[in-house]
């Protein structure tokens, strides 16, 4: 594999100053993944009880949030975008501490309040139907911050933390799907689409029942044009990272139905093995592959570092979606808890396996090129050096009409 060009260091500096948002995130995930133990009646390196209480909350607004802000600073530039994922991570971070939640309530409301600002300025520059869709899911994270901040419970306030992150990712493939020519119809029935979430997820703190119908109809018609139109399907026959991202936004897209279908077939739910498997077919099904797929490309974009694909990236997506299987359409659906113990730790050990190898891809990348670097720098000053010797031992004879 050749190299990647080394990051400028202007462009390494930048990278570093954002570093911190990203471990925040990274913080944020770890301590979601412990509170996933507890949930699971497994041992866990940390216990307490507020860990359960912001579980949700802490995965979707603290890690994802943030790392959806700070990609959405980084593109638009300047420095008041970054108080979007700032004021995320650390509602994040402080929801795990003792602190009275109102401040990280707070905190969070803050950063979605700035995320939607974010929207407005990108408008301003070039307004889209993608753009539009990705505004919605920035309100939705607003509208689910103000929730909580105002006492509502997650399971309540889950159809809005759903619509933040699908209508987010999927404004995102709109963006992409724009390479391959689309048919007339193609964008106002991704825009009835997004209407169809937004009414549905409204709907749902009115009546419940209505909105949740509304809302699983919704997301079975969203992923429907995803699949149609996404050009994930023409990149499937492909190798490589391409084939790999393709596999993981169509699996990705698979999840999603399940719970579309879970939430118009069944209605309402706000615990039991229904419940959680509508959460996790959602935000591991669907978000965590799409994370996956897309890590390789917005992570160096946002680090200056490079993120090359390696086949253990490939285990780590696989892992998840078996594990996610045997959580889900074993341990929940069917009522087998030893599945759903042994799934729900196979769904950790997945995501810390994509977190471990892509750490280590991208060290290994970014040390080869900086070797490569600095080996061409020396061999270009070897060739200087050799090229002004050889001038300087090359003598001009004398004019004899002209004596020095």
């Amino acid at each position: 594999m050749t190299p990647a060009a080394p990051a400028t260091p202007a462009a390494r500096r930048a990278g570093a100053r954002r570093a911190p948002l990203l471990l925040a995130a990274g913080v944020c995930l770890l301590a979601g993944l412990d509170a996933a133990l507890v949930l699971l009646g497994l041992p866990a390196p940390v216990t307490s009880d507020r860990l359960p209480q912001v579980h949700g909350v802490l995965l979707v607004l603290g890690f994802a949030g943030t790392l959806v802000a700070l990609e959405r600073a980084v593109a638009l530039g300047g420095r008041w975008p970054y108080f979007a994922p700032a004021a995320l991570g650390a509602g994040g971070l402080l929801s795990l501490t003792p602190v009275d939640l109102a401040v990280p309530r707070l905190l969070l409301v803050a950063g979605a309040a700035v995320l939607t600002a974010l929207y407005v300025r990108f408008w301003q520059r070039q307004p889209g139907a993608a753009l539009l869709a990705q505004a919605a899911g920035a309100v939705s994270a607003l509208g689910a911050a103000l929730l909580w901040l105002g006492g509502l419970d997650v399971p309540r306030l889950l159809p809005w933390l759903v619509a933040f992150l699908v209508l987010t990712i999927a404004g995102e493939r709109l963006e992409l799907a724009r390479v391959v020519l689309l048919a007339p119809r193609a964008q106002p029935a991704f825009l009835a689409c997004v209407g169809a979430v937004v009414t549905g997820v409204v709907t749902t703190l009115m009546w419940p029942a209505t909105g949740t119908l509304l809302l699983g109809a919704a997301l079975l018609a969203l992923v429907a044009w995803l699949v149609v139109h996404d050009v994930a399907r023409r990149l499937l026959r492909a190798t490589g990272l391409p084939r790999f991202s393709a596999a993981c936004l169509l699996a990705g897209y698979a999840w999603l139905g399940l719970a579309g279908a879970l939430w118009l077939l069944g209605g309402p739910v706000a615990e039991g093995s229904r419940y959680d498997a509508v959460v996790h077919a959602v935000f591991l099904g669907f978000v965590m592959s799409m994370i996956m797929a897309h890590a390789p490309v917005i992570l160096p974009a946002v680090l200056r570092r490079p993120l090359p694909h390696h086949p253990g990236l490939a285990v780590a997506a696989w892992l998840l979606h078996g594990s996610l299987a045997l959580r889900v359409v074993v341990g929940d659906l069917r009522d087998v808890r030893g599945a759903w113990q042994l799934g729900g730790a196979l769904n950790i050990a997945a995501v810390l396996l994509f977190v471990l190898t892509a750490a280590t891809a991208s060290v290994t990348a970014t040390r080869r090129a900086a070797s490569a670097s600095t080996a061409t720098r020396r061999a270009a000053s070897a060739s200087t050096a050799t090229r002004r010797a050889a001038s300087a031992s090359t003598t001009t004879p004398a004019d004899p009409r002209n004596p020095r």
